[in-house]
């Protein structure tokens, strides 16, 4: 987060800079409010280009073998550009490596690990273990301490939710 904040730091330097070459290019013709403009553009150019590069920026960090199954892209009212360009602030991963499938009653279970990217003030990354039974498409996540189903937050996947695709289709 404090490189982010010295990287703005710097953006706004270098764009003030440039403001300040084209007044003095335009023989002092530009108004001298053109200085600190230039910096607030040049900082808040870089948050858009680390806000939005965020997410192609934690994808290439991943394995190889980790597929992404889902992302979040909500609008916000501080950040109007948003509503017409939405950006990735959350997305899901399951690393395919790390999937271990087995037969139980005939049923094909699969057991791995979600992980959860979210961006923001504090970066954050949720893992939870999870069962998936591939032939009835139930998905139930497990207790941290003793991995037992929790029954009560089980859910059907549908047969084309990327999940599902990734997890049971691709093994």
């Amino acid at each position: 987060m404090i490189w982010h904040l010295i990287a703005a730091i710097f953006a706004g330097l270098g764009a003030a800079g440039l403001g300040l070459l084209l007044r003095t290019l335009s023989g002092k013709r530009l108004p001298r409010w053109v200085v600190p403009v230039c910096a607030g553009l040049g900082m808040l150019g870089y948050q858009v280009q680390h806000e939005y590069g965020w997410f192609d920026h934690k994808q290439q960090q991943l394995p190889d073998s980790a597929r992404v199954v889902s992302t979040t892209q909500e609008p916000a009212l501080w950040r109007p550009w948003t509503y017409l360009l939405p950006m990735t602030t959350a997305f899901t991963v399951v690393d395919r490596d790390d999937v271990a499938m087995e037969t139980v009653d005939g049923q094909r279970l699969a057991e791995f690990i979600l992980y959860r990217f979210t961006s923001g003030a504090a970066q954050r990354v949720i893992h939870q273990a999870q069962l998936l039974n591939c032939d009835s498409r139930e998905l139930v996540p497990l207790s941290e301490e003793q991995r037992r189903p929790q029954a009560d937050e089980l859910r059907r996947l549908e047969g084309s939710d990327p999940l599902y695709r990734e997890v049971c289709q691709a093994s």
